[in-house]
């Protein structure tokens, strides 16, 4: 019997089954035929959050985060790099939280970047502070 894993699309946010093997394939969504998977970091609100966190079988791994903070800033490119190398393994994400505060209220933000890996709707460990790339997939990776 083949396995699947239930993949949100980052456009209508529509619950997509899609089995294992094929997820490398990449696919598109069966309600509104946009890709699964784009390479680059997804970004949410609260409504969004809650159905990517919840219905998501994939690690989805968040980004914390504000426009005025300079660290935030400078990990930028590295958090859209990871997305590049970690899709379709693991969705990576991004908050807002000057737009969305009552999210970084909800996880008890304190300190900005601050990442969150989440799996099957639950936290599984975060990390506060900036990282390269390489340091932030290999985070990533052995923690997810």
């Amino acid at each position: 019997m083949t396995t699947s894993v239930i993949v949100v699309c980052p456009h209508c946010h529509a619950g997509n089954r899609v089995p294992t093997e094929r997820l490398t394939d990449g696919g598109t969504c069966g309600k509104c035929k946009h890709p699964l998977f784009e390479g680059k970091p997804l970004e949410l609100d609260s409504t969004s959050f809650d159905t990517h966190i919840g219905r998501s079988d994939l690690p989805v791994v968040v980004d914390f985060w504000a426009p005025w903070c300079g660290p935030c800033r400078a990990m930028a490119p590295a958090f859209a790099q990871a997305a590049g190398q970690l899709e379709p393994r693991y969705r990576l994400a991004k908050v807002n939280t000057e737009e969305h505060q009552a999210l970084a209220a909800r996880f008890n933000i304190r300190s900005i970047p601050t990442l969150v890996v989440f799996r099957g709707g639950r936290e599984i460990t975060r990390q506060s502070g900036a990282m390269d790339a390489r340091n932030l997939i290999g985070w990533i990776q052995s923690v997810a």
